[in-house]
């Protein structure tokens, strides 16, 4: 078995189910697999993309554990994983309320440009592109007019450290999701699981209902950061 695979039992342990519920999602092809002399196998690659696309469906309790799960484990990896509060991934510089752009392309644009403010991209041209590539790929628009934007694969070439931009154009525009978006989050990862926990993080913030109002309702970067602080408090406390 590859070092980057899992087998049923792992897996079961990984995503919080039971081993027979693994082997069952896999014989009905919903969950990303191969057999390998009779065995399941699961990359761990895919795993991760197959999460990506399925923590939004999740409530918070499971978002929860899985950011938990994903701190656990990171305590057994020989990288150097760097799993902040949303405040400390999300610098005040690198809010922009508003966001100056009109059209997917011009948001893809200004929101690279927003995360070089922070010192920590060191390649714009080469995230910008990477993260046409991914919304080509598969939109990542919400139906709550929020879109998470990030490469296929985290960069940590290009940056010197995880962290995320956050952009909210003056009206909603057509971003290959099923309504207008308005709110931009451009995740900036430097691994599979930092990414994980940053979407998981996300996911819950929005899926607040208050919380999402409140960063439309925001008259600033200033009012966004601090409404991102109460999220963090409210949370871990």
């Amino acid at each position: 078995m590859a070092q980057d695979d899992f087998d049923a039992l792992s897996l079961a342990q990984y995503l919080h189910l039971s081993r027979e519920q693994v082997l069952k999602m896999a014989d009905r092809g919903r969950l990303p697999g191969r057999k390998v002399g009779g065995e399941w196998r699961f990359s761990s690659a895919e795993v991760h993309h197959w999460l990506e696309e399925k923590i939004g469906a999740r409530d918070d309790d499971q978002l929860a554990a899985l950011e938990a799960q994903l701190h656990d484990e990171s305590a057994t990896d020989d990288q150097d994983h760097s799993y902040a509060t949303l405040a400390e991934l999300i610098p005040l510089e690198a809010i922009a309320i508003p966001l100056d752009a009109r059209t997917k392309t011009s948001t893809i644009d200004a929101i690279v440009e927003l995360a070089m403010t922070t010192g920590w991209l060191w390649d714009p041209a080469k995230l910008a592109e990477a993260v046409r590539q991914r919304e080509d790929l598969h939109p990542t628009s919400l139906d709550n007019g929020v879109a998470l934007l990030h490469p296929r694969r985290p960069m940590s070439g290009i940056l010197e450290r995880p962290f995320i931009a956050l952009g909210r154009t003056p009206r909603g525009i057509p971003f290959g999701g099923p309504t207008l978006t308005d709110l931009f989050f451009l995740i900036c990862s430097t691994d599979d699981r930092g990414h994980l926990v940053a979407l998981a993080r996300l996911s819950r913030m929005l899926g607040t209902g208050e919380y999402l109002q409140n960063l439309r309702a925001a008259t600033d970067a200033r009012e966004a950061y601090e409404l991102i602080q109460a999220f963090d408090a409210e949370v871990s406390s």
